[in-house]
């Protein structure tokens, strides 16, 4: 998570949760803590999915390798 959460972010959380300790925390910090985290979240899953199709993109070989291939055979 800290990749992904700015450093501001991740003072706020710090922040929210001292309160939570302390018992002051009120229901508008904790949606917060909630939107922050769910931001966080859905940034790792959009970067996570762009990972996954450069990947695939890298993995499949052009048509004319294979073809070179068969008529190497």
């Amino acid at each position: 998570m800290a990749a992904i959460l700015s450093a501001e972010d991740q003072a706020r959380i710090a922040v929210i949760r001292a309160k939570h300790e302390a018992g002051t925390a009120e229901q508008e910090d904790l949606k917060e803590f909630i939107r922050l985290l769910r931001q966080g979240r859905v940034s790792a899953l959009t970067s996570s999915d762009a990972a996954k199709r450069k990947a695939a993109k890298a993995a499949i070989p052009s048509a004319d390798d294979l073809l070179s291939e068969l008529e190497g055979l």
